[in-house]
């Protein structure tokens, strides 16, 4: 493939809600132009972009796929996106390393979540966006309700630009507004003119493709004040200027324009094709690219190949054959393979070695990639969110931002051994997924994984074993629970034992008091020798291995002073074990006696909602024994909820806030401090602490 011309480029993002029809949408269009010789479907799991073993067989897209293809003198590069809100992280990446985003909405199910959060991200990077009403064959099909829903949700900048003629409940031919030309399609998908729709075939419809019409040339008009001018004259638009108009009305944003498609029988997708190449802007149109240079300054870096060069590694793959592979957007100058590039991030030298196009899974060798192209490189150390650039500019791009990780399980190893394994390959999927985390909790020393949901884990746990052999176990996170005392007493501890020879003989009076401390506080007051200082060290150590384990459920015990203030010795038996042990016998006896308790772990919960699901949501946190401090409204529709609540009763909370807010919601929680456990609690929490021993 060679080096296009930065106007001959057009990098799309198919986005939507899960099932919308992205990827069937891509096969089609890789059909239509000849990239592919067959018309592949999910459900038998023959498509280009759904290749990875998980996807074929879950019959979902699961990372963002590369297809790049040569059609009509233009290289387009498609990054197809998964839609389960599990993988965000994808779309985002996707949506970062394109100039349009191509939104997917179902004639049979309409504006769903996906779609919104598709078209929030795309306007929060500031991408062009276009809606491809999918599935418009479907017998439940109603794509003017559709229009109407895109128009109330995404507002006046809905504009219709490809719409189906329907009559009897059948496409009877699909008109483009542009052209002014409606088309019919035999069963291949090929055009065929067509007269026309006139009122004998729809009562309503003459009266709809005027307003249509009217509703195309009062967005162009928007775009400028000749254009706006001209439409208050009443003249109607020359082809060309809608062409111009909604062109330069995408790349600013104030224009959404509306085409249909049906990827099973590929009617619209020549003229989606169309649309692409005439009113998609080219990645020298857009905005200039905003980056920093290491005085930290913003510098607008254009997308042209003269430039020096600056590329930004939007995504990785972890392949156990092939090894990590970085997925680049070229943002100016020219990325060359075997030459050197500086990573802003660690400011090393990455050599490039081999540079690939991807169709799929298929690559194809490439020996550059210019300004606003796309390319893989093999074997670079960079990372997701890496700049590379020229010695003689350094320059870095902002990070992409991702969702973080509210849902976490504890991972055990199916076969002893296996655990270095497990961190190493874990390891390989952070670098491909920034939104899964894997760490050692401090007080459980269970290995949690964390992502954004059941299916997420599941997923990860799949690749483990699919593609590094490493097969391993979820299960729910233990609660780090801690024990300490509510009232001071003072105790006897004595250890004394003969055995023939020398016995061993240790005697110690504690007092034992609440404090406020994470560690054992231990002191000394012993009159008159009772006790030898060279025994001090061997009670404190006594006591510092006792307070690992409570005597209520065995947790470890925090907030104890412990004072040494009386005890004996034996000039013969007495040894620093004994006086070790005697410790533990008056710490043993000293908790039972000063009243101790279980403390569990709070957490700050942060949960952003619908307004109209706040209600709900506080009534949740009620049953999960959660304090609800405040709220306040963060956006037009959009409530923040902040609140404390045990951390024992918030691990399923991500599947409920996915539920009931369909998936609108997110939500952070962080670790706060640590509070009495209800007493109605205590034997229930002593006995799963027991029972996961």
């Amino acid at each position: 493939m060679k080096d296009y011309d930065v106007n001959k480029i057009r990098n799309i993002a198919l986005a939507g809600h899960n099932g919308s029809g992205k990827t069937s949408l891509a096969e089609a269009i890789l059909y239509k132009t000849g990239a592919s010789d067959r018309l592949g479907k999910t459900a038998d799991g023959t498509t280009v972009c759904d290749y990875d073993s998980e996807e074929i067989k879950r019959g979902i897209s699961i990372g963002t796929s590369l297809a790049s293809f040569e059609y009509d003198g233009l290289k387009i590069n498609l990054l197809d996106t998964p839609g389960l809100f599990d993988f965000a992280a994808e779309m985002i990446e996707g949506i970062r390393a394109a100039d349009t985003v191509m939104i997917t909405v179902s004639a049979k199910s309409g504006v769903k979540v996906g779609a919104r959060k598709a078209y929030d991200e795309a306007v929060k990077q500031g991408k062009s966006k276009m809606f491809v009403v999918t599935k418009i064959d479907d017998k439940d099909a109603n794509f003017f309700n559709v229009l109407t829903e895109l128009k109330t949700v995404f507002g006046p900048t809905v504009c219709p630009v490809v719409v189906p003629v329907i009559s009897g409940g059948q496409i009877v031919s699909f008109v483009n507004l542009i052209e002014m030309k409606a088309y019919k399609y035999d069963g291949k998908g090929n055009p065929v003119e067509t007269e026309m729709p006139t009122a004998e075939i729809s009562e309503k419809f003459e009266y709809r493709i005027d307003g249509l019409v009217a509703a195309v040339s009062e967005a162009v008009a928007e775009t400028s004040d000749e254009l706006m001018e001209k439409f208050f004259e009443g003249e109607p638009f020359t082809q060309k200027e809608l062409i111009d108009g909604i062109h330069d009305g995408m790349n600013r944003g104030i224009i959404t324009p509306v085409v249909c498609t049906s990827a099973s029988d590929l009617s619209g997708i020549d003229m989606l094709l169309k649309e692409i190449e005439l009113l998609l802007p080219a990645p020298d149109e857009v905005y200039p690219a905003e980056a920093y240079n290491p005085a930290k300054n913003v510098m607008e870096i254009k997308c042209d190949a003269s430039e020096p060069l600056a590329a930004y590694v939007f995504k990785t793959i972890a392949d156990p054959f092939v090894g990590k592979m970085s997925m680049i957007r070229v943002m100016s100058g020219k990325l060359v393979s075997n030459a050197d590039a500086v990573n802003s991030a660690t400011g090393n030298v990455e050599k490039i070695g081999k540079l690939y196009s991807l169709l799929g899974k298929k690559q194809t060798e490439v020996a550059s990639a210019s300004a606003g192209d796309i390319v893989v490189a093999s074997k670079i150390s960079a990372n997701t969110g890496d700049t590379l650039s020229e010695a003689s500019r350094i320059i870095e791009f902002a990070p992409m931002e991702f969702p973080h990780p509210c849902y976490s399980m504890t991972v055990k190893a199916k076969a002893q051994g296996d655990e270095a394994k497990i961190s190493t390959s874990i390891q390989r999927l952070i670098e491909e997924d920034p939104t899964l985390t894997y760490v050692q909790d401090d007080s459980t020393k269970e290995q949690i994984l964390s992502g954004l949901g059941e299916q997420h884990l599941e997923v990860a746990a799949a690749k483990l074993k699919g593609k590094f052999g490493v097969d391993i176990n979820l299960t729910v996170p233990k609660i780090a629970y801690k024990e300490t005392i509510r009232k001071k007493v003072k105790v006897e501890g004595k250890h004394k034992k003969q055995s023939g020879g020398h016995g061993q003989y240790g005697h110690v009076w504690i007092e034992f008091e609440p404090c406020v401390s994470d560690e054992l506080v231990f002191e000394e007051r012993v009159f008159g020798g009772a006790v030898p200082k060279n025994y001090f060290p061997a009670v404190q150590k006594g006591l510092e291995e006792s307070v690992k384990k409570g005597v209520l459920a065995g947790c470890p015990v925090v907030g104890l002073k412990a004072i040494l203030v009386d005890g004996s010795y034996h000039p013969v038996d007495s040894s620093e074990m004994a006086f070790k042990t005697a410790a533990s016998i008056a710490y043993k006896e000293g908790l039972r006696q000063a009243d101790p308790v279980m403390l569990e772990p709070i957490g700050e919960l942060k949960v952003t909602a619908p307004d109209d699901k706040t209600g709900d949501i506080m009534g949740e946190l009620n049953k999960r024994r959660g304090r609800v401090l405040g709220m306040e409204p963060v956006s037009h529709g959009v409530t923040l909820i902040q609140a404390e609540v045990p951390m024992r009763e918030m691990h399923d909370f991500a599947m409920y806030l996915r539920q009931t807010t369909r998936g609108l919601g997110s939500f952070t929680f962080d670790f706060m401090r640590y509070e009495q456990l209800p007493a109605n609690l205590l034997t229930e929490v002593i006995s799963a602490v027991n029972s996961e021993e």
